[in-house]
C-alpha cells in the first residue's frame, strides 16, 4: 500500500474539521454540567446548546423549536416515519416510499408493514428519479406519510423533493426526506422544499459521528421517540450529547460558509473522474442521473468485474472507496439500489462508489482513475466470464 491515503468514501462518513474539535473541546474540559441542572454551571450550557440550535435552523430556513437532535440520521428516519404513522393511524394505515430507499427508511417500511400497515413502493427510471405523476398515483385517502430521498446515498440522484412534497400536501398526506447527504452539500430549506419532516447527520458534513438532527414542522403530529425526562421538549429523554451537538453546530456553518466553492470543487472533480473512466476503460456504465447527482458522487458498473475484489485491490494501492454490492456485509445479494434502476445481479455486483470530499484534489483523482485501469484489467484477466466473452463464446456485452 502507498504511504498516502486518497479517501474517497466521504459518503460513508466524513472527517472532523479541526475547526469543530476546537468547537467541542471546551465541553469536554470545562464547561461538561448536564444542562438540565438548575444551577448556573448547567444553565450556561443549556444556552449553548439554545444558542447551536437557533444556528442550525437558521441554516436550515427553520425555527429553532421545530429542531430535535438525535443520535444520527437512522435514528431521525425511524423517529419521523414510525411514530408518525402511529401517531395518525385513525387516518389511515398506508405509507408511500421508493424502491431506492436508504435502508433506514426501507426497514422502517417493512417493519410497518410487520404491524398491520400497507407500504407502496414506488419505482424510479433507470437515472434512479421518481416520475411525479407515478407518485402522485401511489397516494390514497388513506396515506399518512410519505418519504423520498433527498440525495441517494449510494448512486447520488437528486429528488425534485419540493415538488413531491407540493404533490403531499395536495393530498393531506405527510411529507419527509432523508436529507443526510444533502444538508451541508447542497442549500437545503425546510420552507423552500415544503416537507414536514427533514433528517440529517452530523458526520456526512464534517462533524462527529453520533450526533443528528430531525426537524418536525410546527403542528404536525407525532409521538415522543423515548420517555424518561424532559429534554427535547419531552419528545426525545436523555442528557443532551453537549460536545457533539456543539461540533454539529460549527460544522454546519463552516459548510453553508463554503457551500458554493465546496460544491463547484467536488463537481469539477466528479466530472473530471467520470468522463477518464467512461473514456478509458471498456465495458463500464455510470449509475444514477448524469446532471442530477450529488456533486461528490461517482458511482461506476464495471462487466466482467467483481466489486468486492475491486475494492480491496484498490486498497492496496491506498485508495479508499466502497462498492455497490452488499458483499463486504456478508450478503450475496447486489444493491436494491442498482436493481432498482435496472442493472442486473452480475453488472451491479461490479459496481463501485467514489465520493469527493473538499479536501480531494485533481491529482488525487487521476491517480485513482490510473489504479482503476490496472485493477479492472488485472481482474478481468482473471474472470472466465471475460474470457468467454473475448473468445466469442458469451453474449455481446451489455455495457458498451
Amino acid at each position: 500500500m502507498q504511504d498516502k491515503i486518497i479517501y474517497l468514501d466521504n459518503a460513508a462518513t466524513t472527517a472532523v474539521a479541526p475547526e469543530v474539535i476546537q468547537e467541542m473541546l471546551p465541553y469536554f474540559e470545562r464547561y461538561w454540567g448536564n444542562p438540565s441542572s438548575l444551577y448556573d454551571f448547567g444553565q450556561q450550557v443549556r444556552a449553548d446548546i439554545t444558542d447551536a440550535r437557533t444556528r442550525i435552523a437558521a441554516n436550515l430556513g427553520a425555527s429553532a423549536d421545530n429542531l430535535y437532535f438525535t443520535s444520527c440520521g437512522t435514528e431521525s428516519n425511524n423517529w419521523a416515519i414510525k411514530e408518525t404513522m402511529f401517531a395518525y393511524q385513525n387516518k389511515g394505515r398506508h405509507f408511500v416510499t421508493s424502491s431506492i430507499e436508504h435502508h433506514a427508511t426501507s426497514h422502517s417500511a417493512e417493519w410497518l408493514e410487520k404491524r398491520g400497515c400497507e407500504v407502496s413502493y414506488v419505482k424510479v427510471d433507470h437515472n434512479g428519479l421518481i416520475n411525479l405523476e407515478d407518485f402522485r398515483a401511489a397516494l390514497r385517502p388513506d396515506t399518512v406519510m410519505a418519504s423520498i430521498i433527498h440525495g441517494n446515498n449510494e448512486i447520488g440522484t437528486i429528488q425534485p423533493i419540493a415538488e413531491l412534497a407540493a404533490i403531499a400536501r395536495e393530498h393531506k398526506v405527510l411529507f419527509h426526506t432523508d436529507a443526510v447527504q444533502t444538508v451541508g452539500h447542497l442549500p437545503v430549506n425546510v420552507e423552500d422544499l415544503g416537507v414536514d419532516f427533514l433528517s440529517a447527520s452530523g458526520h456526512k458534513f464534517y462533524a462527529p459521528k453520533g450526533v443528528g438532527l430531525l426537524y418536525i414542522r410546527k403542528g404536525v403530529k407525532t409521538k415522543g421517540l423515548l420517555d424518561g425526562g424532559a429534554q427535547e421538549r419531552k419528545r426525545r429523554a436523555g442528557t443532551e450529547n453537549v460536545p457533539y451537538i456543539m461540533g454539529m453546530a460549527r460544522a454546519l456553518d463552516l459548510s453553508i460558509e463554503h457551500l458554493s466553492e465546496r460544491a463547484a470543487h467536488a463537481t469539477k472533480l466528479r466530472n473530471h473522474l467520470i468522463s477518464r473512466v467512461l473514456s478509458e476503460v471498456d465495458h463500464c456504465r455510470l449509475n444514477g442521473h448524469p446532471t442530477l447527482r450529488l456533486p461528490g458522487n461517482a458511482n461506476i458498473s464495471f462487466e466482467f468485474v467483481e466489486g468486492e475484489s475491486l475494492l480491496l485491490m484498490l486498497e492496496q494501492k491506498g485508495i479508499l472507496a466502497s462498492s455497490g454490492s452488499a458483499c463486504a456485509s456478508g450478503s450475496l445479494d447486489p444493491s436494491h439500489v442498482l436493481l432498482a434502476i435496472g442493472l442486473s445481479h452480475e453488472i451491479a455486483h461490479g459496481s463501485l462508489r467514489l465520493t469527493i470530499g473538499h479536501e480531494t484534489t485533481q491529482a488525487d483523482i487521476d491517480y485513482t482513475v490510473e489504479a482503476i485501469k490496472e485493477v479492472v484489467a488485472q481482474l478481468r484477466e482473471m474472470s472466465p466470464l471475460y474470457e468467454d466473452f473475448i473468445a466469442g463464446r458469451k453474449a455481446v456485452s451489455a455495457i458498451k
